[in-house]
């Protein structure tokens, strides 16, 4: 019998629910409307697969931390969850170029400021001594 608490003990089922999930969720505002641009359609699956690959990783990170309740679990869990939103920017940005800007920062560089404070979450985890 299927129990959604042992979804994330199974890391291949939980990694195919990620890509559907993440696939319907985006394949109407973006992936159809953008199905015959060619190599943009190929950036577009970047940014995607970023998100599938985050969300899937960040769960992961969630769910060892509520295990295990550790300053590093809770610091990496944080960074993976930034990073969705880096990459949420960032396709935002690829797919709309023009449309959204905060007010003189673009929103391209709001992903770059993103995507660098994840970086500096993750290696805030790797070097704190517990």
């Amino acid at each position: 019998m299927f129990k959604p608490e042992n979804l994330v003990e199974r890391k291949s089922t939980l990694f195919s629910v990620v890509v559907t999930g993440v696939i319907a969720i985006l394949a109407l505002p973006i992936i159809i409307p953008h199905l015959l641009h060619g190599y943009h359609l190929a950036h577009i699956f970047l940014h995607i697969g970023g998100i599938t690959l985050a969300v899937f990783i960040s769960t992961l990170a969630l769910a060892a931390y509520f295990r295990l309740r550790t300053k590093r679990l809770l610091l990496s869990a944080i960074a993976f969850c930034t990073f969705i939103g880096a990459e949420s920017v960032l396709l935002v940005d690829s797919t709309w170029p023009t449309m959204y800007d905060l007010g003189i920062l673009p929103l391209n560089e709001v992903g770059h400021l993103l995507t660098f404070i994840t970086l500096g979450l993750l290696a805030l985890g790797v070097f704190r001594n517990d």
